[in-house]
């Protein structure tokens, strides 16, 4: 698969090593009550306290509910954009926590990059999640960008949303983006394959297996789980190119080897790169070796789905003027 490496680098095995031992048993045990829920703000106000990415601009866009930013590195142009969700179960982390991954994607990508802060458990469910990113894509297209040119990426999470969102599109009668990014994708609601393969399970660097039912019905309000509220389980048709990132041990692969499975038969295309020796979202750590060379993945994915919208352009641009050259004849 272009751009996967064959060796694990050392800061790898470390990162991965210090998640099993560190941060999937302090996962397991935490209590998901929601006076803990308020707790995981401490996650994004530390995230706070680091420094800003260099050589690279920040600002605020405030919505009515949410916040978002602009983040734009050095030497980007302003002829597209990308629409970044990130990840954390819908309970972590927000816009500190994924700025230096952010603005690596700008900079790999050449384009800035709206980083959404959308409502997150206990103050909103998926819906409210999902419509959070959808005006944010709306804002987009009003502030004249054109569809075809903005890309949507996220992580975890933020995978799940990437493709909810552009099916929410669609729904609206919105037109698609030029492409979708899903890093570690959370994408089939539903545990249960997930819970049945023990040994991913095990392999996994820090989610633990046993919080994913309790994290289906935060998510859901304790409601019957409605299974097209799982993107895998949507029409996938209409859907744009998709490049989907995963780690090879991680219990969500299943899920990104789903949607790639299922967008193939629709009739999508989606490049599918599984990456070894890694832990959960590992792009979105943005130190590792496998971090950045993921990152440049994304930029080369994204300035390929901008090269097709100019192409389709130029055909479009073609069509039209044999049809002028027709009429006057």
């Amino acid at each position: 698969m272009t751009g996967v490496p064959i060796r694990v680098s050392y800061q790898s095995r470390v990162a991965y090593v210090l998640a099993r031992t560190l941060v999937k048993p302090v996962l397991t045990y935490w209590p998901m009550s929601e006076r803990w829920l308020r707790a995981a703000l401490v996650i994004e106000l530390a995230a706070g306290r680091l420094p800003r990415p260099r050589r690279t601009e920040i600002e605020p866009v405030p919505f009515d509910g949410f916040a978002a930013e602009w983040v734009r590195a050095e030497d980007r142009t302003d002829d597209g954009a990308v629409l970044y969700f990130h990840g954390g179960a819908f309970l972590f982390c927000g816009l500190n926590s994924h700025r230096a991954a952010v603005s690596m994607i700008s900079a790999a990508s050449r384009l800035p990059a709206l980083q959404v802060g959308y409502r997150q458990l206990p103050h909103a469910r998926l819906d409210g999640s999902v419509a959070d990113c959808l005006t944010a894509y709306r804002w987009l297209l009003e502030q004249g960008y054109p569809p075809d040119r903005v890309v949507f990426a996220g992580d975890s999470a933020g995978g799940y949303l990437a493709y909810s969102t552009a099916l929410a599109a669609a729904d609206a009668g919105l037109p698609m983006p030029g492409g979708i990014v899903a890093v570690s994708p959370w994408l089939d609601l539903d545990p249960s394959t997930k819970l049945a393969d023990r040994r991913q399970l095990r392999r996994d660097g820090y989610i633990p297996g046993r919080k994913l039912t309790r994290l289906v019905e935060l998510c859901t309000g304790g409601a019957p789980l409605d299974r097209m509220l799982s993107p895998v389980n949507r029409e996938l048709a209409a859907l744009p190119p998709s490049l989907i990132i995963v780690a090879e041990s991680e219990v969500l692969r299943v899920d990104a080897e789903l949607m790639a499975a299922r967008l193939a038969a629709a009739g999508a295309d989606c490049e599918l790169q599984v990456w070894p020796g890694q832990v959960h979202a590992f792009p979105s750590l943005a130190v590792l070796p496998e971090s950045r060379a993921a990152i440049r993945e994304i930029g080369r994915f994204v300035r390929g789905a901008l090269a097709r919208s100019e192409v389709s352009t130029s055909d479009s641009s073609t069509v039209v003027a044999e049809s002028d050259v027709d009429m006057t004849a």
